[in-house]
């Protein structure tokens, strides 16, 4: 089983708020006491997003929908196709999202409904996190007890998995032959509120071990790349240092080209291609800069699929 976040169905601000109202309730996700929390959420949060938000999912939405839910679509395929290939028959491959659709509950049940017992669960969240896998895995546990004889194997983590480092530090050198040569690499992780650090989310220091394992793999000096975090939420500290600001000083110092790859998103998403490659851009080239450029996420590129063929195998025993 393949887990994604998740996203709206439609860019509506109607489908966008129905989203938000379900991420945002999460309690993993905002541990803000429950009461006060879902009042401002409804009346504050909601009315305030769900419409600007609506918009920006609009300006990267595709004719074949939500440019996550395509990919991580196609994701499933490719790694079903891979598997068969290597074990020599049909290990059914399912997709999830943690909120919205397809749901948890749809994919464990298309994969029980096929006669699996031993489902290795793949969070496409390589760096572990609390708000996202930790999420994922009470989710995946309550709707496990209903199902007598299931067996869960999942993937916690593959921060520095050899086959996916391998996969960004290739995507990487491909960008760069396609347009030449860069003077700095911006390694983007999603942020989380620096209170979940400091009660022992691993995340950021598996963010740094992935951000210096692909420096490694490209052999870059330390001048030639940075690692930062975006995505902030509210007005609690975060963890920095802050993406756009490194762009902004990137752009004031005239460094040009410069080079932003996410690794923590698998697949391109709001996050990426609204945030970083549209607002980033922005940001940057407002602040004097010169070339910009966006290196995509791995998607179901064949390399990044064997890297995941990789984690399936292992925790399947296939």
């Amino acid at each position: 089983m393949l887990v994604a976040l998740g996203t709206p169905s439609v860019p509506t601000a109607p489908a966008v708020r129905r989203f938000l109202r379900e991420f945002l309730s999460d309690p993993v996700v905002v541990d803000a006491p429950r009461l006060p929390w879902r009042v401002f959420l409804e009346t504050v949060i909601l009315p305030r997003r769900a419409r600007r938000v609506a918009s920006a999912y609009r300006s990267i939405w595709t004719p074949e929908g939500s440019p996550l839910l395509v990919t991580t679509l196609r994701q499933a395929t490719a790694l079903e196709e891979t598997l068969a290939r290597r074990s020599g028959r049909t290990i059914p491959v399912a997709a999830g999202m943690r909120y919205g659709e397809p749901s948890l509950r749809r994919a464990l049940d298309t994969l029980a409904t096929a006669g699996c017992r031993r489902i290795a669960v793949l969070p496409l969240f390589p760096q572990f996190s609390g708000t996202t896998t930790g999420s994922v895995l009470a989710r995946l546990e309550r709707l496990r007890r209903s199902r007598p004889g299931l067996e869960l194997a999942t993937v916690r983590e593959y921060a520095t998995a050899p086959g996916y480092v391998e996969a960004l530090a290739a995507s990487v050198r491909e960008h760069r032959r396609a347009h030449g040569p860069s003077r700095r690499l911006l390694v983007s992780f999603h942020g989380i509120p620096v209170r979940y650090a400091e009660r022992g989310d691993p995340y950021p220091a598996q963010c740094r071990q992935t951000a210096e394992a692909l420096a490694s793999a490209l052999g870059l000096a330390p001048d030639e790349w940075a690692m930062a975090y975006q995505s902030r939420f509210g007005r609690q500290p975060w963890l920095g240092p802050d993406t756009f600001e490194i762009l902004e000083s990137w752009g004031r110092e005239g460094i040009s080209p410069v080079d932003v790859i996410c690794p923590g998103f698998p697949a391109d998403c709001l996050e990426t291609l609204e945030e970083i490659a549209v607002r980033g851009r922005d940001r940057y080239l407002s602040a004097g800069g010169g070339s910009f450029r966006f290196v995509p996420a791995l998607g179901d590129r064949q390399d990044h699929i064997e890297a995941l063929a990789d984690l399936a195998v292992r925790n399947l025993g296939v």
